[in-house]
């Protein structure tokens, strides 16, 4: 009988060290999905600060157009506007020179559907 103690000592042993392998191999395995989430975690709130960067800057934008000096600005750039005591240059050939000749472009005949060259062939205009 002495030989049994020994025997369940020993699988007591490896079952205690298989055990340990169970718990150390499920540790790594959750520090794992741990360092996963914190990468995703951070990729989030890079885009989730981007995307409050760029509302802010619509934010910044709206307001701006909405603004007189906007406006100003618009009309004298693109409106051509000129205010009360504003002197307009209006750009003048030299004298003497050839004026310039500005060519219009010529507008391209839009093609007719089958069905409007038949209408116009049977039933004239």
């Amino acid at each position: 009988m002495p030989t049994l103690p020994l025997n369940l000592r020993r699988a007591a042993t490896f079952l205690g060290v298989f055990l340990l392998i169970m718990v150390v191999i499920e540790f790594n395995t959750r520090l794992e999905e741990l360092n996963r989430l914190n990468d995703q975690r951070e990729e989030v709130r890079a885009v989730a600060t981007q995307a409050i960067q760029t509302q802010m800057a619509l934010k910044t934008q709206v307001a701006y157009a909405g603004s007189t000096a906007a406006v100003e600005e618009w009309a004298r750039t693109e409106g051509h506007y000129v205010q009360e005591g504003d002197q307009p240059v209006i750009p003048v050939g030299q004298p003497g020179s050839a004026p310039v000749i500005v060519a219009t472009p010529m507008p391209l005949p839009t093609p007719m559907q089958n069905w409007e060259v038949w209408w116009k062939l049977f039933f004239g205009k």
